[in-house]
């Protein structure tokens, strides 16, 4: 089990605490398919300062996810400014954002998607692989560390059918902050899991985020949702009320 003394703090520093580490101004989206055109998001203004856990709530179809998209630039505005750690996303290639997302965003989804053929300290070697970060030996032992952070030391050489689904989450989180992002986003980290694993999982969320991580995640768990430092309520595009 993971305890907070086993968390180290993670060094963000450069991140400043002058200005949002995350922020919407005048953010819409319009999806299009054919003649028929849905806009998701209705000029959205959002801040999200370094250090803060926020949670995003609302009903299905809100908007919520697209919120995600937009800051892992997953997608793009179709007006109005995103932007993360200083950067303009709207300014970037498609490949610059790939970069980027690879090196500054750790993002853990509900149905974990960790490759089935691979173990669970390859899987959390990938990310550094990927972005070429240390040699790699320096990516196993990196890998190794965050998966002792989220107590899954002894499963090392477990492939995700070895493990429980609390477990898998566990591997996505240690797979999520395997290049010391600047923010963790979560779309329903927990919506797969059963509700006292759920529990243990968001406990390790909280831990991260006393740590220094920035936390960004959506819920439709109310009680959830009450332990972020601010929560954030969208409604048909555009947010209705924080809190």
């Amino acid at each position: 089990m993971v305890t907070e003394s086993s968390v180290e703090p993670m060094d963000h520093s450069d991140t400043g605490a002058r200005a949002p580490l995350i922020e919407l101004a005048g953010a819409t989206k319009t999806y299009r398919s054919g003649s028929v055109e849905l806009q998701a998001l209705k000029g959205v203004d959002l801040e999200v300062h370094a250090g803060e856990m926020v949670a995003v709530v609302g009903p299905s179809g809100s908007g919520k996810s697209t919120i995600l998209n937009l800051v892992t630039g997953i997608d793009r505005p179709t007006s109005g400014l995103v932007s993360v750690d200083g950067s303009s996303l709207g300014d970037m290639s498609e490949e610059e954002l790939a970069i980027w997302r690879g090196r500054r965003v750790g993002i853990v989804f509900q149905f974990f998607q960790l490759l089935p053929t691979l173990t669970a300290l390859e899987n959390a070697t990938l990310p550094m692989e990927l972005a070429r970060i240390g040699s790699s030996r320096e990516r196993a032992e990196k890998a190794a560390h965050n998966l002792e952070l989220v107590g899954l030391g002894d499963r090392l050489q477990h492939v995700p059918s070895e493990l429980s689904g609390g477990e898998q989450q566990r591997v996505a989180i240690a797979r999520a902050i395997a290049c010391d992002p600047v923010m963790l986003v979560g779309d329903e980290p927990t919506g797969n899991l059963d509700s006292e694993t759920a529990l243990l999982m968001f406990d390790l969320l909280c831990e991260l985020n006393r740590s220094g991580m920035t936390v960004l995640y959506v819920t439709h768990d109310s009680d959830l949702a009450e332990r972020a430092s601010r929560t954030v309520t969208i409604r048909d595009g555009r947010i209705d009320g924080t809190a």
